[in-house]
């Protein structure tokens, strides 16, 4: 006769048991924020630091007079994706700014490179 309530204790515990479920952590993907002025429209500000830049091998400019267009980490499809360097024709009156990351409140703020006029 104790097998009885053994077996119902030993049902009991299999049935509370069977509604325990450990789940995986769930893997956080961070959202990009877009920013208020005096940001461009448009632009999106990531919560994680961008990498360390590669170091580029740099040959001689196919013509005298290029500018090199530096490599960049770029944001792309919810990570970073490096775009490497290259040579460029200079456009006369203007200089290149490169392209950098900036912080921006607990984000990072991407600015493409660009040129820009000369100031007399």
């Amino acid at each position: 006769m104790k097998t009885i309530p053994l077996c119902l204790t030993a049902v009991a515990v299999a049935t509370m048991m069977s509604a325990c479920v450990v789940a995986p952590r769930p893997v956080y993907h961070p959202q990009p924020v877009y920013a208020p002025q005096p940001y461009p429209v448009g632009t999106v500000i990531i919560q994680n630091e961008p990498p360390a830049p590669y170091a580029e091998v740099i040959g001689v400019p196919p013509t005298p007079g290029y500018v090199w267009i530096g490599g960049a980490w770029f944001w792309e499809g919810g990570r970073h994706v490096w775009h490497g360097g290259y040579w460029s024709a200079p456009r006369s009156g203007h200089y290149w700014v490169a392209h950098h990351w900036e912080r921006a409140g607990n984000g990072w703020y991407f600015r493409e490179g660009h040129w820009e006029p000369h100031r007399r």
